[in-house]
C-alpha cells in the first residue's frame, strides 16, 4: 500500500461528513488535496470532475446499441450512445439513491463514470480488445473505467515519492492520479470488486473490476470493505444501469421499427425471446413460464405500447410507457429494500439493494426483446464482424509503429513502461480511448501506409 496516500484531507471537503452518513475515510482521496472552492461537498466535486472529463464526452461517439452516425429510414431520432445512456442511468440512479438515503451526488458520479472505460464499438469492441490483450491481463470495460478514473484521465498530477504515488503511473517527477476521486465514489463505480480470475464463485468469469497494475489504488478504495461485496451505492448504480438500458433499448427498437409489439403475443416469437433471456439475462434454471408471466404482466398494463406508428401521439405514449417502466422497476426495488432494512438512511455497507425476482424477470424480458430484434439482425452481425477486423488491424498497426503511432499522452507512457507487457497495456489504453469514428479514421491512416 502507498503509505499515507489518500488517508487525509482538509477543509470542508473532508469535514462536512454529509449529514454523518459518510465518514472521513469515505471522503478521502488517493492524493490529498485542498478544496479550491469552499462550500461544496466532496461528492459534488467528484460529480463535477466526472461531468467535465474528456472521457465522458468521448462516450458520445461510442456505440450503445446502434452505431453512432448510422440511421434507419424508419427512425427520426438519433440513436442513443454511451453518453446518453450514462446520463439517463445517472438520472435514474440519483433519484433511486436519494430515496433510499444515499448521497445523490455520489450515486450520480458513479453512474456517470460506470461506462467511461468502454472502448469503441461497444461490447463487440470489448471482446476484440480482450483477445488482443490476452497476454497482458485481458480487457474488461469496468476494469478500464477504474484505470481511467485513477490513472489515465489527465486531471490531477502529484510528485512521485515513496508515499504519494501509485507505481508506474507516469513518467518523470510528476505522475497522474487521474480524477483523484474520493474512496466512496470509486467504490460505488466498482461493479465487480475483484481482479481477473477472482470471481468468488466462478473463476472462469470474464467479468472483473481491476487489472493487476491497478491493485494498489483498488485496495485503497476497498479498504475496510467486505471481500467481493459491492457497496450499497454500487448496487443502486448497477440496477439503474439495468433499468436504463433495458427500457431505452426497447424504446429505441420500437422507434426504429425493429420491434413489432404484436409479435410479442405470438408463441413462436415468445419462445425465441425466452431462449435469448435464459443464460444471458436470467439464470439458466429459470422456468420459461416465469418469463412468460413477466412479459404478460407488462403487456397487461394500460400504458403498454401495443402499437407504434411514429406519430406524435404514439411518440408521447411510448415516452409515457418508458417513464412507467422506469418507475415500476425503481419502486419495486425501493419498496423491497425498505421492507428488508426499514426506513432509515441506507449507505455504504449497511444494506444491499433488494430487487424482487418479478422485477428482475420483467427487466430481463425487455433486454431479451431488444437483443432478439435489434442486436441479432443480420446487418448488425455483418457490421460487428467489420468492427472486429478494424480493431484487430488497428492494434497490429499501432504495435508495429509504436511509439510514433501513439498520441503524445500514451507515447510518454509507452516510453516509460518497464517491459513488453506494460507497453502492450499502453497500446490497449490508446485503443480503448478511441471513439467509433476515430478508430476507423486512425485505422484508415495507418493501414494505408502499409
Amino acid at each position: 500500500m502507498a503509505g499515507t496516500t489518500g488517508t487525509t484531507s482538509s477543509g470542508p471537503d473532508a469535514s462536512d461528513a454529509l449529514d454523518g452518513a459518510y465518514d472521513e475515510a469515505a471522503t478521502a482521496r488517493w492524493a490529498p488535496e485542498p478544496d479550491k472552492r469552499p462550500g461544496r461537498t466532496a461528492f459534488q466535486r467528484d460529480r463535477a470532475r466526472v461531468l467535465h472529463s474528456s472521457a465522458l464526452r468521448r462516450l458520445a461517439g461510442k456505440t450503445q446499441v446502434v452505431t453512432p452516425g448510422t440511421r434507419n429510414q424508419a427512425w427520426d431520432a438519433s440513436p442513443r450512445t454511451r453518453l446518453t445512456h450514462s446520463l439517463e442511468c445517472a438520472q435514474v440512479g440519483r433519484e433511486l439513491g436519494a430515496a433510499l438515503g444515499c448521497d445523490a451526488d455520489l450515486v450520480e458520479a458513479a453512474c456517470l463514470a460506470h461506462d467511461m472505460g468502454h472502448p469503441p464499438f461497444g461490447h463487440n469492441g470489448e471482446q476484440a480488445l480482450n483477445d488482443f490483450a490476452k497476454d497482458c491481463g485481458g480487457f474488461e470495460g469496468n476494469a478500464q473505467s477504474l484505470r481511467l478514473l485513477t490513472r489515465i484521465e489527465p486531471k490531477r498530477f502529484v510528485h512521485r515519492t515513496a508515499t504519494s504515488a501509485p507505481a508506474a503511473a507516469g513518467t518523470g517527477e510528476l505522475v497522474s492520479v487521474g480524477l483523484n476521486l474520493t474512496r466512496a465514489v470509486l467504490d460505488a463505480a466498482t461493479k465487480y470488486p475483484w481482479p481477473r480470475g477472482g470471481h468468488p464463485t466462478d473463476p472462469d468469469s470474464v467479468k472483473f473490476g481491476v487489472y493487476e497494475d491497478d491493485l494498489p489504488v483498488f485496495e485503497w478504495a476497498r479498504e475496510g470493505a467486505p471481500a467481493y461485496r459491492k457497496c450499497f451505492e454500487a448496487h443502486v448504480m448497477d440496477w439503474a444501469d439495468d433499468v436504463a438500458y433495458s427500457v431505452h433499448d426497447f424504446e429505441d427498437g420500437l422507434h426504429a421499427g425493429h420491434i413489432d409489439p404484436n409479435l410479442l403475443l405470438a408463441e413462436p416469437e415468445r419462445s425465441d425471446i425466452w431462449r435469448v433471456a435464459i443464460g444471458r439475462y436470467v439464470p439458466e434454471d429459470t422456468d420459461p413460464q416465469e418469463l412468460a408471466e413477466a412479459l404478460d404482466r407488462l403487456i397487461d398494463q394500460e400504458w403498454w405500447p401495443h402499437h407504434y406508428d411514429g406519430s406524435s401521439v404514439a411518440q408521447a405514449r411510448l415516452k409515457d410507457a418508458t417513464s412507467q417502466l422506469i418507475g415500476r422497476f425503481c419502486l419495486a426495488a425501493e419498496g423491497a429494500t425498505r421492507q428488508a432494512y426499514g426506513s432509515g438512511r441506507l449507505t455504504r455497507y449497511a444494506a444491499e439493494l433488494v430487487v424482487p425476482r418479478a422485477a428482475r424477470n420483467e427487466c430481463a424480458v425487455l433486454k431479451a426483446v431488444a437483443d432478439r430484434y435489434v442486436m441479432q439482425r443480420a446487418e448488425q452481425e455483418t457490421l460487428r464482424a467489420d468492427q472486429r477486423i478494424v480493431l484487430a488491424e488497428l492494434a497490429e498497426a499501432l504495435t508495429a509503429r509504436a511509439p510514433e503511432s501513439l498520441d503524445p499522452q500514451f507515447r510518454a507512457l509507452f516510453d516509460a513502461a518497464p517491459d513488453d507487457r506494460a507497453r502492450k497495456r499502453v497500446i490497449v489504453d490508446q485503443l480503448a480511448s478511441l471513439t467509433d469514428d476515430s478508430a476507423r479514421t486512425l485505422h484508415a491512416q495507418l493501414t494505408a501506409r502499409r
